[in-house]
């Protein structure tokens, strides 16, 4: 399963290039459910065979984490947040993320798009209502472009390390394979119990 992994997010990105790269970490910067953690990583494994070069992955990442997170910008700034819920569902995302993303950016202001930038989940939603808030978009595009490369870079540079002892990697992915497939099953596991007392709630609050 890891090997089955790596192998798709880098053929994407082999076959494609650095264009690969920006349509991955655009959708990773929007409510699509796709994490850095495992693109740039994979990103890193590209830049050990010789198919990019460090630079040029930095900045193909950066690019897509603030065309995606301008995407979402504008999405909260003329749709608003009736948009996002109605749509988000679609994407897996949970009403309470968001609301506690939004929490972050009216108690902190400007400077939680740079600081949620290394927080997971939040990460992906803190554009909307930077959008929503009308915050000044040379503003967003700067920390959006510092937060979201000194992230990409750390990932990249784990990557490539990785990459240089993937021999390593590759003799042990069937005992790899159980420790993806027992997180799997724990992550399921708590979101069906998640919905489950959601669902209770809404059914109890009901006269």
């Amino acid at each position: 399963m890891v090997t089955f992994i790596a192998d798709w997010i880098t053929s994407f990105m082999s076959a494609l290039g650095y264009p690969g790269l920006v349509i991955m970490m655009a959708l990773e910067s929007m409510i699509a459910p796709v994490p850095s953690e495992i693109v740039m990583p994979f990103a890193g494994f590209l830049v050990v065979e010789g198919q990019f070069t460090f630079l040029g992955a930095a900045l193909a990442s950066s690019l897509g984490t603030l065309l995606g997170s301008l995407i979402s910008y504008w999405m909260g700034k003329y749709g608003g947040y009736p948009l996002i819920y109605r749509y988000g569902k679609y994407f897996l995302l949970e009403r309470e993320h968001l609301e506690y993303t939004v929490s972050w950016f009216e108690k902190r202001g400007d400077i939680a798009v740079l600081i949620c930038r290394f927080i997971p989940v939040v990460r992906h939603l803190i554009s909307i209502p930077a959008g929503v808030g009308k915050m000044n978009i040379v503003r967003f595009c700067f920390f959006t472009l510092l937060g979201g490369t000194i992230w990409n870079v750390i990932l990249l540079f784990a990557g490539v390390k990785l990459g240089q002892h993937w021999d390593i990697i590759s003799k042990y992915s069937h005992e790899l394979d159980y420790v993806v497939v027992a997180v799997l099953c724990v992550v399921f596991a708590w979101w069906v119990r998640k919905q489950w007392k959601r669902r209770a709630t809404i059914a109890a609050s009901k006269p």
